[in-house]
């Protein structure tokens, strides 16, 4: 019963969403934003793209978008929208251990101002044997289960397709996840257009989106070392400690835990403010059950887990960004 309570929950959100006002073309919104640059070669290149996008959007005719509410999915639900109307695309976003709460929130507060179909579903990444132990292709095994639900809600509601955040960017990290999307179907339309991280922000911000300049998230596991299992401990003490750092000002954090070491990662321009509050930032940190507390000088990074030699992208990664 809990879950038909949750169930009707999403879909009365879902419909009542709908209700909202509509939103401007995305194209006309960036043909203003970027006004003179239009006969440039770069206004060229950026309306190309969007031009790209839409085209790609309209092709796939139905879809349901893989929404987390940050910055790329964000952007692609808005794109869909503006492509296929309101009743062609659903936004599924998750709730799991990994996630913080207040992600899911602004998740949920994005949707609806985009007046955009939402559902949420329950995961347990933990439950997932792959999962749990931390390998370097942990994520695999995460987005394969995510995957495999997204499509049977596009099976059971009639979408044609499951779509994903992925971007050009994308590519030059380590994104084990490319293969469990490629395994299930699963289309990347702003990976497809060529558009970038900086390209989705200069979008973002034509648009008026609140998420044009959030920060990079990842899942909370990516904080653990690889081969190191992963608890509701541990995912309780990253969430705790980040957030303790996001109260003091810092944006960009990540959390990096190594047994009772927790491993600072902030932007440069942070770096020096840190100290500055570093006994505050130690004293919270201790309470949350951290012997030690350290800044690492080379600052926040995506991926810096596989930096250790045990951690280094292997065949599966290189498979999953094959042709």
């Amino acid at each position: 019963m809990a879950g038909l309570k949750r169930l009707k929950e999403s879909y009365f959100y879902e419909r009542r969403s709908r209700r909202a006002a509509k939103v401007p073309p995305l194209l006309n919104e960036a043909e203003k934003f970027f006004g003179s640059k239009q006969n440039s070669i770069t206004g060229k290149s950026i309306m190309n793209k969007l031009a790209k996008l839409k085209k790609i959007l309209q092709a796939l005719k139905s879809v349901v978008v893989a929404y987390s509410g940050g910055l790329d999915s964000t952007f692609l639900l808005r794109a869909s929208i503006d492509a296929l109307g309101r009743d062609s695309v659903l936004a599924v976003t998750a709730r799991s251990e990994t996630y913080p709460v207040s992600e899911y929130r602004e998740a949920v507060n994005m949707a609806k101002k985009l007046g955009a179909g939402l559902l949420t579903i329950r995961t347990s990444e933990l439950a997932i044997k792959g999962f749990r132990s931390n390998p370097v292709n942990r994520c695999y095994y995460c987005k394969k289960e995510l995957f495999k639900r997204l499509d049977a809600i596009r099976k059971g509601r009639r979408f044609r397709y499951v779509i994903d955040g992925t971007n050009y960017d994308d590519l030059k990290d380590v994104r084990y996840g490319r293969l469990a999307a490629k395994e299930l179907g699963v289309k990347s339309p702003l990976l497809e257009a060529k558009i970038t991280k900086g390209d989705i922000r200069r979008f973002s911000r034509a648009l008026g989106l609140a998420t044009w300049d959030k920060p990079s998230f990842a899942c909370l596991a990516s904080r653990i070392p690889f081969n190191s299992a992963i608890t509701k401990k541990g995912l309780r003490s990253v969430d705790g400690a980040e957030s303790c750092l996001k109260g003091l000002g810092f944006r960009q954090v990540r959390v990096r835990i190594h047994g009772n070491i927790a491993r600072l990662e902030l932007s440069g321009s942070d770096l020096k403010t840190a100290l500055k509050l570093k006994d505050s930032i130690v004293g919270r940190l201790k309470k949350l059950g951290f012997t030690y507390v350290t800044l690492d000088l080379a600052g926040y990074r995506t991926g810096s887990m596989h930096e250790s030699a045990s951690a280094k992208p292997g065949k599966l990664f290189a498979k999953s960004h094959s042709a």
